[in-house]
């Protein structure tokens, strides 16, 4: 089954398409694309690769960061909380913490975002941690 894509370069530059050969443990991956056909794309010039409902995202949508208590995905899951270079936060759930790879997947806090799962690359983070807990 195809994903949906967006692949955020840490230069700025976006891709949107669907990719079936996702590996971060390989160099590359390649996504099709409507306008420029396939596009061999280098994990290591990536900010994120963000796996998508819609490629159309969600806009003005806000999503939460915190995790719901009740949440089935954080069942095994350590929550985190990742500040790129360039100024976005996400927080979410991954399975290892801290990530001890240079590629790691997050799943959104959101249960509701656009966004299913986040493959990180850890050179483009500035900042790693675990959220601070929810004031009730």
């Amino acid at each position: 089954m195809a994903n949906e894509v967006v692949a955020h370069y840490l230069d700025g530059r976006l891709i949107k398409g669907t990719c079936l050969d996702v590996d971060p443990t390989r160099p590359t991956c390649h996504i099709r694309t409507d306008d420029r056909g396939m596009v061999q794309v280098l994990l290591a010039q990536l900010k994120a690769l963000f796996f998508v409902r819609s490629l159309g995202g969600k806009p003005g949508y806000e999503e939460t960061k915190v995790v719901d208590a009740t949440d089935a995905r954080a069942r095994g899951a350590s929550q985190i909380e990742v500040q790129f270079a360039d100024g976005e936060r996400v927080v979410g759930l991954t399975t290892r913490f801290p990530p001890v790879r240079r590629f790691f997947y997050v799943i959104p806090a959101d249960v509701n975002s656009n966004n299913l799962r986040i493959l990180v690359n850890r050179s483009a983070v500035e900042n790693l941690g675990q959220p601070a807990p929810a004031m009730g």
